[in-house]
């Protein structure tokens, strides 16, 4: 059975509403609401389970909010490893406005996390026994920039395969360290990481692939919205249309899309294969509502569209 460890330094309790209108400052009803642990290694390890496969979660919690993340993840029936800090976990919010089909989302940046606690947390990853580490989601404040390379040089050491998806020092620290076995990033993540304007699939397509003949990392999957996903590795490039789904909610796709590749991979699935299952993943998480995340059956049913011509 697959088995991965993810981390999430900067977890949250995602909570999704729907309300009829948004109205400033009136006081709105919400018409439904969830809550669920969120940030993105601990997203993967849900849509990553649901799957078939086992995950443990390695993540920073604190502060009242802590307490009710480590529950939320307990009503999942994830496996955890809990680093306690000081600071509050944050509480991050969607709201969906039913008339106009908008949807509104408010992330806060995270408390400070002191040197203590982000070196407890590199010192709990040297136990993890897995055959991928996902390092997913933001560097919160504090923790310094190069902490992903720390923690990549670790697992590498240990013959576990990394996953980095990130952004900003977090995403281009991450790969100049090496060690990097896949990397997602979004359009705007690798625009910002390269400095250029992408304004065409050659274009994104030669960004990737220097990642890859750097030696930074041996497969990059680029997911694009609307305009599909690009993968590169020492192959080529590979690059799919997105499948034409009505979007319910954009929370979690490219943590669904991670766990649907690197589920995949874990099987023994090809890049390329991989690849069209986590596209088939990412647009799963669009047909659910709120912070649901991608659904089994959701995803089995598209894969066959994915790459049709």
């Amino acid at each position: 059975m697959p088995t991965i460890a993810t981390l999430t330094l900067n977890p949250t309790i995602d909570t999704a509403y729907e309300v009829d209108k948004v109205i400033p400052t009136h006081k709105m009803r919400t018409r439904t609401e969830r809550y669920d642990p969120g940030g993105g290694g601990i997203n993967v390890a849900r849509v990553f389970v649901r799957l078939g496969g086992n995950a443990r979660c390695y993540y920073l919690s604190g502060g009242a909010t802590g307490i009710a993340l480590d529950g939320l993840l307990d009503l999942h029936q994830l496996v955890r490893s809990k680093i306690p800090i000081a600071g509050a976990t944050r509480v991050s919010s969607s709201i969906f406005d039913r008339e106009t089909g908008k949807e509104y989302r408010v992330v806060p940046s995270g408390p400070t996390i002191a040197q203590e606690e982000w070196q407890a947390c590199l010192d709990r990853l040297a136990e993890a026994r897995c055959d991928y580490l996902v390092m997913s989601g933001s560097l919160p404040p504090g923790v310094p920039d190069d902490f992903y390379v720390l923690a990549a040089a670790a697992a590498a050491r240990q013959g576990i395969k990394v996953v980095l998806d990130s952004s900003g020092a977090g995403l281009r620290e991450g790969l100049a360290g090496g060690n990097i076995h896949l990397a997602k990033p979004s359009l705007g993540e690798l625009r910002q990481l390269t400095g250029l304007a992408l304004d065409s699939e050659a274009e994104v397509a030669a960004a990737a692939m220097g990642l890859v003949e750097r030696g930074s990392v041996e497969l990059v999957a680029v997911t694009m919205g609307h305009e599909g996903a690009m993968l590169a590795s020492k192959a080529g490039t590979m690059s799919l249309p997105a499948l034409p789904i009505e979007a319910q909610s954009a929370v979690g796709a490219g943590d669904s899309f991670v766990a649907g590749m690197v589920f995949a991979l874990a099987s023994g699935h090809s890049p390329e294969e991989a690849f069209r299952y986590g596209i088939a993943a990412g647009s799963a998480a669009v047909l659910t509502p709120g912070t649901d995340l991608a659904r089994p059956d959701d995803i089995h049913r598209l894969l066959p569209q994915v790459g049709a011509a």
